[in-house]
């Protein structure tokens, strides 16, 4: 699945046209690397995540093409 539309999927970022625009202007990097949106997210990648200030860091923990809206924290596990 790629990198944007699992950020969607997951709800770490609301819209797809945003998880776009962050990929884009390298404010999301896999495995210590900045990834482009087309990136194919894989279980296992850790996935980061800049917010102005705030970074989030989050281990990818399944891959789903459709999930629910209270199903969606399990497709990743936060890192600190």
């Amino acid at each position: 699945m790629r990198l944007d539309k699992y950020l969607k999927v997951s709800r770490l970022i609301k819209r797809r046209t945003i998880a776009n625009e962050a990929c884009d202007g390298e404010r999301v990097s896999v495995n210590g690397k900045v990834a482009k949106a087309s990136y194919d997210v894989k279980v296992g990648d850790v996935i980061e995540i800049r917010f102005g200030q705030r970074t989030l860091k989050v281990e990818v923990m399944a891959v789903a093409e459709a999930i629910g809206k209270a199903d969606a924290p399990a497709m990743y596990r936060e890192i600190t």
